[in-house]
Order: C-alpha cells, then structure tokens, then sequence
C-alpha cells in the first residue's frame, strides 16, 4: 500500500505550476515577438494571430490599439499610438528580454537605440526599457518587467510606437 505524502504532493503541484507557468511564458513570448513589430494590425488581427499561435483561449494577457487604424481606448497613455502587450503569470523577465534582444537584431533589425522620449521611464519592476528609433522619424519604447506582489507576480513585455512629432528632441 502506498502511503500518501502531503509535502511531496505539494512539491508536485508546485512543480506543475511551474511548467504551465513556463509554458503560458514561452507562448507569450513567441507571440510577442511574431506579431507585436507588425504594423498595419488592428486589434481583433492582432488577437486572431496570437491565437493562431498559441491557442484560444490565450494563456496570456494581450492589451494592443493602433490608433492609427481605430480608435485608442479612452485610458491611453499621452503620446502612444500604438501599444502591443502581453503579460502572464510567473517571473521571467530574462527568458523574455534574450527572446526579444534575438528578435530586435534578426533582420529586418528593430530600428536603433535611441534617446528615452519623455512619455515613457523604468517603472518599478522594470528590467528592460530601451527607445529605439524607426523609420520615417517614429520611436518604438519596448518595455519588459514584472508586475504584483511576492504572491502574484506577473512578467510583461510590451512595445508603444510614437508619432513622429513625439520623437526625442522634437516638440
């Protein structure tokens, strides 16, 4: 007869957490960096991708507008035309920032770094933020962190692109 072990079946759950976890990231991930330096998506585009890849219902969080193609949600931050984010549970704020430095320098490469435009700085949490100047004058921040309590934390990874009059330098 086997005997049952609380504290063994605690670490097996905790260890199954985890892996979703893990899972839920790597999937956020992947779907960031196929479909999040598109342009020309609206949001309902943006979502039906994502599912493509990683499954419906999402195992992540997406916040995304183009406010170029429809309109902005009435809570916008100032001077972001359009914002692509994922986050998911769990603390993985390097797998993320390997993940996206490997696809800002596969070509067609990200743009360039640039000056931190004044609508955007690290937050707490923060682990990556970089500005990251495009074509025809535009200026992409992409931002990757954390987010929540010691009990909930969750790893964003998000990238807003500028007007070109919100450019650093310009006014």
């Amino acid at each position: 007869m086997r005997r049952f072990c609380p504290a063994a079946f605690a670490v097996s759950l905790s260890l199954g957490t985890a892996g979703i976890a893990m899972a839920d990231g790597q999937a956020a991930i992947s779907a960031f960096n196929a479909y999040c330096f598109q342009a020309g998506q609206t949001a309902a585009q943006a979502r039906d991708n994502m599912q493509a890849l990683a499954g419906d219902p999402l195992p992540f969080e997406l916040t995304f507008w183009d406010a170029t193609l429809e309109a902005a949600p009435a809570d916008a931050p100032y001077g972001v035309e359009r914002r692509c984010e994922v986050s998911w549970e769990g603390n993985q704020p390097q797998a993320a920032i390997d993940a996206l430095r490997v696809q800002m320098n596969t070509p067609p490469v990200f743009g360039r770094p640039t000056t931190m435009p004044a609508t955007h700085s690290a937050q707490p949490g923060t682990a990556l933020i970089e500005a990251r100047e495009l074509l025809q004058g535009r200026v992409a921040v992409v931002h990757v962190g954390t987010r929540g309590g010691a009990s909930a934390v969750k790893t964003f990874m998000a990238v807003d692109r500028l007007p070109v009059a919100m450019a650093p330098g310009d006014s």
